[in-house]
């Protein structure tokens, strides 16, 4: 996946990129019936999205390319 994504991010026109994200471990009910009740030290949807959202909206070209990964605690 990560090298598809980095000859199409060779591919794109300027000011847009393509970026192989990895979101981390997610509690969904497919992990709840993996991990069961093990799965509640993982964050749900909701939770995620709001510590990931930030993060998605810095992304820019600049990270055209690089295989990133959203944690609990986002990185710049």
């Amino acid at each position: 996946m990560e090298g598809l994504t980095q000859a199409l991010a060779q591919e794109l026109p300027p000011g847009m990129a393509a970026v192989p994200l990895n979101p981390g471990v997610i509690n969904t009910d497919m992990l709840q019936s993996c991990l069961g009740s093990s799965a509640a030290a993982y964050p749900i949807a909701d939770e995620w999205a709001k510590l990931a959202v930030p993060y998605l909206l810095k992304l820019s070209p600049r990270d055209n390319g690089r295989p990133l990964t959203v944690s609990g605690v986002p990185e710049d």
